[in-house]
C-alpha cells in the first residue's frame, strides 16, 4: 500500500493582493459553529441572547492572545525577546492551544465579571463543548499547512508531507482531531443527558482531562515543537499537560463530592425515617392530657 503524498497548498485562494489560507477558513469555521451551538445553549437555558455577541468578541480576543502568548512563552522565548516585533506577527504562524486555554478561561472569567447572569463555572461548563469542536477545526487546518506533523513511521496510513520532506509521517493533526471530535460528542452527550441536573464543573473536568490526556500521549507521535525538546524526557506539551489534568481532576472529585451530599435518600433510609416520625407522633399522643 502506497503513502498518501499531501503537498496541498495551504492557500486555498487569491483574490487580487489578499490570500485566503485553508487554516483560516478553518479557524472562522471553529468560531461559527461554536457561536450556533452556544445560542442553542442559551436558548435552552433561558439565558439573554444578547450576551452572545459580547461573549464572542471575548473569546476571540482570548484565544488568539493567549494562544500566541503561550507560543512565544512556552516554545521559543529567547526567538521572541530578541525580535519583540514578531509577537504580533500572527500570520507568521506560532499559536500554543494551552496557551489558547488560559486565555480562554481569562476571557470568560473577565465576561462573567460583566454579566453575572451567566456564572464563571457555568460559561466554562458550556464553552467546553464548542471549544474542543474548535480544536478538532484547527488541527485540521494544520493538517492542510503541513505543521505539526509526526515522527516519521511505517504505518500504512502513515502521511508524506512533501512540504517537510520525503518521509513517511504519523498524521498527529488527523489523530487530534479525531480524539477532539469524539470527546465533543461525549461532552454534547453528557449535557443534553444530565441536564438540567448537570453538576457545576463537571463538563470542564471531562475537557481538561481528556482533551489533554489525549495531548500528552500523542504528543508521543509528534515532531518536537521546540528546539530545546530534543534533551528533555517530555515534550513542553506533555508538562504542560501534567497539571491541567490534575486540575481537570480536582474538578470531577468536587462534582462526584457535591453530587453525593445531594443525593436522595434510598428507600432503606426513607423507610427508617417514616418509623421515627411514626415513634415520635405516638409519643406526643401519650404525652397530651386526655380529656
Amino acid at each position: 500500500m502506497e503513502n498518501l503524498v499531501w503537498s496541498v497548498d495551504p492557500i486555498l485562494l487569491k483574490v487580487g493582493p489578499v490570500s485566503v489560507h485553508w487554516y483560516g477558513v478553518l479557524f472562522g469555521m471553529a468560531f461559527l459553529v461554536g457561536f450556533s451551538l452556544m445560542r442553542s445553549v442559551f436558548r435552552k437555558e433561558g439565558k439573554p441572547e444578547r450576551y452572545l455577541d459580547p461573549l464572542w468578541f471575548y473569546m476571540g480576543i482570548g484565544t488568539v492572545v493567549g494562544a500566541r502568548l503561550g507560543h512565544v512563552l512556552f516554545y521559543d522565548p529567547a526567538y521572541y525577546l530578541s525580535h519583540p516585533l514578531q509577537i504580533v506577527a500572527v500570520w507568521n504562524g506560532g499559536l500554543a492551544s494551552h496557551g489558547g486555554a488560559i486565555g480562554i478561561a481569562l476571557a470568560l472569567y473577565l465576561f462573567s465579571r460583566r454579566h453575572p447572569e451567566t456564572p464563571y463555572v457555568w460559561l466554562l461548563d458550556r464553552m467546553a463543548i464548542p471549544a474542543v469542536l474548535g480544536g478538532c477545526f484547527i488541527r485540521i487546518g494544520n493538517f492542510f499547512n503541513s505543521e505539526i506533523a509526526g515522527l516519521p513511521s511505517n504505518l500504512p496510513w502513515a502521511v508524506i508531507f512533501q512540504r517537510i520532506d520525503e518521509l513517511p509521517r504519523h498524521p498527529t493533526q488527523l489523530y487530534e482531531a479525531l480524539c477532539y471530535f469524539l470527546i465533543f460528542w461525549l461532552l454534547y452527550a453528557t449535557y443534553q443527558r444530565r441536564y438540567p441536573a448537570l453538576p457545576q464543573g463537571m463538563l470542564s473536568g471531562l475537557f481538561l482531562v481528556l482533551v489533554f490526556v489525549a495531548r500528552f500521549f500523542l504528543e508521543f507521535t509528534k515532531m518536537p515543537q521546540a528546539s530545546f525538546e530534543g534533551s528533555m524526557p517530555l515534550s513542553v506539551g506533555q508538562l504542560l499537560s501534567i497539571p491541567t489534568i490534575v486540575v481537570g481532576l480536582i474538578l470531577l472529585w468536587r462534582c462526584r463530592k457535591v453530587s453525593s451530599l445531594q443525593a436522595p435518600p434510598g428507600p432503606g433510609v426513607e423507610a427508617a425515617s417514616a418509623s421515627e416520625k411514626s415513634s415520635i407522633s405516638r409519643s406526643l399522643r401519650r404525652s397530651l392530657p386526655r380529656p
